[in-house]
């Protein structure tokens, strides 16, 4: 059983993500890092001793974009789940589930009873990602 005090966990990333198509490897590793380093920040606000179980776990990545995308928007998710091994799971081979979305400033989008952390990603200067790790797998059952 996932212990309450860090699912679900829920951090943003300032800034546009870095795609695992980039070329500049040196960059790619510095965002990973801060990302890392972002996520770290937040499961020690939330349950400092970070996950002690292997649970299957599900992610849901908004990128909340100022204009237009022209790239894939699968591509940003690699980078970010690589980033949070041993700090919202032990390894991301326990992720059953990615959700990914990019909410362009032009597109109308709502959420239903949105939860502190993306609220604030709502208010926030684009571009800001979103992220959720969840160990609730109800949606197991709807497929």
């Amino acid at each position: 059983m996932p212990d309450a005090s860090l699912y679900p966990f829920e951090f943003l990333i300032p800034g546009t993500p870095m795609s695992m198509q980039s070329r500049n490897r040196p960059r790619l590793h510095e965002y990973k890092n801060d990302v890392q380093a972002l996520a770290r920040a937040r499961q020690m606000q939330t349950f400092p001793i970070g996950p002690t179980d292997d649970v299957p776990v599900a992610a849901t990545i908004y990128y909340f974009s100022a204009d237009a995308i022209s790239g894939d928007v699968d591509n940003i998710v690699k980078p970010i789940l690589d980033s949070l091994k041993s700090v919202a799971f032990n390894d991301d081979k326990m992720v059953e589930r990615v959700v990914v979305q990019k909410i362009e400033p032009e597109k109308d989008v709502a959420f239903e009873a949105p939860t502190e952390q993306l609220s604030a990603a709502i208010d926030a200067a684009a571009p800001v990602v979103y992220v959720r790790i969840d160990a609730d797998l109800s949606w197991r059952t709807v497929i």
